[in-house]
């Protein structure tokens, strides 16, 4: 019974979860690549063996904790996909040493010389992917630039293949936007591997990815992995680009009704954005989604209330048209959901899910952070 989950808390619908995935997987595969799931979001072991279909497999993680961690749980293949510093070689070399599998990324000579230097004094031989900026979003290289055969010259035999992130994904209006940039991605990383390989340099590893180009894009050739994360979840963000449906969101925040402000038309709740996070992804798209949208015990989105606004430990939800609420549906106490904007950051404040099946609570899964 949710009545006895101590509120705020973080839900997860396991069978949504598993629909998620699974269609992930078979798009991806389907396409003739390799699925590399993000952990980031999950945090998870029982969440990522679900997202692998397996006990283990290759994934991604963007920071060494999650390395560290899930490396203890079965998985060896793991792409750390930030950017890499010196100070942080002798971490992965000790996963190295203890039978992990690590591949790193770099985007500028700088970066790769530290790399290689401290690489020599921990005596390992780290697997090298350079990043390609492919729409302009964050880091990388341009492709073509001259750049790149410099990173690969300092890389030498470690140089594993070419990886990008097309972030600008998240800023399209819709899946025919979201198709144009991941052909530029895809461009992008396969242009950049067969120049390098034009000049003598092995590059096996073409690596994209995000949750939209993964979902719309045409095609994967020439590309050998696809790296993707909170497709597992979903959120708000996703369902504003067409990526999924409201229904197809699998975690929510479970909140309780602590306060009426009637001259205001405010319901209160005891999840603020410590429960929900400050994240308003939505605030750019067509459809302003607050702090997230707001449902019903079961799941279910009512009177088009959204959290308007969030302080430490309160929630305010109000109508997105700011109109008159029917208090009597509301008493203190009742249960309501929140979705979320960005699953990455909601998930990210609490250590546990509390996991529904057929709409009943049935398990726990812990969840971890730190770096």
């Amino acid at each position: 019974m949710l009545e006895a989950i101590d509120t705020p808390a973080l839900l997860l619908d396991a069978e949504k979860l598993e629909r998620n995935c699974a269609r992930m997987r078979e798009r991806v595969r389907g396409k003739g690549a390799m699925l590399r799931p993000h952990v980031k979001t999950a945090k998870c072991i029982e969440v990522t063996r679900i997202a692998m279909g397996a006990p283990s497999g290759p994934i991604t993680v963007s920071t060494l904790r999650e390395a560290d961690e899930f490396f203890e749980m079965g998985f060896s293949d793991i792409l750390y996909a930030v950017g890499m510093v010196p100070a942080k070689v002798e971490r992965v070399a000790e996963l190295e040493r203890r039978g992990a599998k690590v591949s790193v990324i770099v985007d500028s000579v700088d970066a790769a010389r530290g790399l290689m230097e401290a690489s020599a004094k921990a005596g390992v031989r780290i697997p090298t992917l350079v990043e390609i900026d492919s729409d302009g979003h964050r880091a990388g290289i341009k492709p073509g630039a001259a750049t790149l055969f410099e990173v690969a010259e300092v890389l030498g035999s470690t140089l594993a293949g070419v990886m990008t992130h097309a972030g600008d994904s998240y800023n399209c209006d819709g899946p025919a936007g979201i198709r144009e940039v991941a052909e530029r991605e895809r461009d992008a990383t396969v242009r950049s591997a067969k120049a390098l390989r034009a000049k003598g340099h092995a590059c096996p590893i073409v690596s994209v990815g995000s949750t939209p180009t993964a979902t719309f894009a045409d095609s994967f050739s020439g590309v050998t992995e696809v790296r993707t994360g909170v497709y597992m979840f979903q959120d708000l963000v996703m369902a504003g680009l067409g990526v999924c449906a409201i229904g197809d969101i699998a975690i929510s925040v479970l909140a309780s009704v602590i306060g009426h402000q009637r001259d205001k038309n405010w319901i209160l709740t005891d999840a603020g954005w410590m429960a929900l996070s400050r994240d308003r992804g939505t605030q750019k798209q067509k459809v302003d989604q607050g702090y997230g949208l707001v449902c019903d015990a079961n799941g279910r989105p009512i009177d088009d209330l959204i959290v308007i606004d969030a302080n430490q430990e309160h929630g305010i939800v109000a109508r997105r048209d700011g109109g008159v609420i029917d208090f009597a549906k509301y008493p203190i106490g009742a249960l309501l959901r929140v979705l979320p904007n960005h699953a990455c950051a909601t998930a990210a404040q609490h250590s546990e899910y509390r996991v529904l099946r057929g709409g009943k609570l049935v398990d726990r899964w812990e969840r971890f952070g730190g770096w």
